[in-house]
């Protein structure tokens, strides 16, 4: 699996929000800069993510002087795969086409299935941990048994 330097800052960028909502000076918008600073995110490139987030329902923006961005829900109902849908589209694609809209012939026939069967199983994981999770450090059971296999690292 890849992810693009956008996905990586968008889902840095909700995790510091998601911090700020639940710490000292909570309920107070974030400025850009603030989260570029904190997360070492390029501020002109973290803008335009901060607006696709903002246009894709996961943060909420105000202009002015007490401006800044805050998450448009709860952080434990913000996925990680909403975030990157909301930035990169779709979790799977091979070759920039779903995998059900493959069309394998022969013995290759069953790439599909397996392109399929890894949609599925990263969405399960991006699905079940939340902005909130990231920003706390607790992650789900789940998460940390397949953490915990040495192979998982490598």
């Amino acid at each position: 699996m890849r992810l693009s330097a956008r996905v990586d800052y968008a889902l840095r960028a909700a995790a510091e929000l998601a911090a700020t909502a639940s710490g000292p000076g909570r309920g107070r918008p974030v400025t850009a800069d603030q989260i570029a600073r904190a997360q070492e995110i390029p501020p002109k490139f973290l803008e335009s993510i901060l607006l696709q987030l903002r246009r894709g329902g996961i943060v909420h923006a105000q202009r002015g002087p007490e401006g800044g961005y805050w998450l448009a829900r709860p952080a434990e109902e913000i996925s990680l795969a909403e975030v990157i849908r909301v930035i990169d589209g779709p979790l799977a694609h091979v070759r920039g086409q779903r995998p059900e809209q493959l069309g394998y012939h022969g013995p290759a026939r069953a790439l599909q299935e397996v392109w399929i069967a890894l949609r599925a199983s990263e969405r399960e994981i991006l699905e079940l941990v939340s902005v909130a999770d990231v920003a706390a450090g607790t992650l789900p059971a789940r998460v940390m048994e397949l953490v915990a296999d040495p192979r998982a690292w490598t």
